[in-house]
């Protein structure tokens, strides 16, 4: 993703944007090298963001909490004092939000084209247990 040559930018992921992503902590680590900060935000209980980034072995500078997505970008905006401020989210809500903040507002797809990171082909519910696979020879 081109930052202009700056590194100077606090990047969030809405939780949803950073699940249809095929490697979540490969793109943490990819963007640490051209932002300062790097975190998620969700309107979903801390546990859920927790075992989601430790799952993937993401390294947040910042979460959520129990805050919700619009009070955390504000917070995040006054704690984390960089040129940009960019949320990356998945609808018409998230990019709401973000105008509401003054954050720049990018969809998951157009980030991943632009730092080419891969998009997931599903996205598993975090609510539920892991399927077994299943074998396509079996009967």
């Amino acid at each position: 993703m081109d930052s202009g040559g700056s590194t100077d930018m606090t990047l969030a992921f809405e939780l949803e944007a950073l699940k249809a992503l095929a490697d979540p902590n490969d793109v943490f680590n990819n963007a640490r090298q051209w932002t300062e900060y790097v975190g998620v935000v969700s309107e979903k209980p801390t546990y859920v963001v927790t075992n989601f980034t430790r799952k993937h072995r993401v390294r947040q500078d910042f979460f959520s909490g129990p805050r919700g997505v619009e009070e955390s970008l504000e917070n995040i905006a006054g704690q984390f004092d960089t040129d940009r401020h960019v949320f990356v989210g998945v609808d018409d809500e998230d990019e709401a939000v973000a105008e509401a903040t003054g954050w720049e507002f990018l969809q998951v797809e157009d980030a991943a084209e632009a730092a080419g990171w891969v998009l997931a082909t599903e996205e598993p519910d975090e609510d539920e247990a892991p399927e077994e696979s299943s074998r396509d020879d079996w009967p």
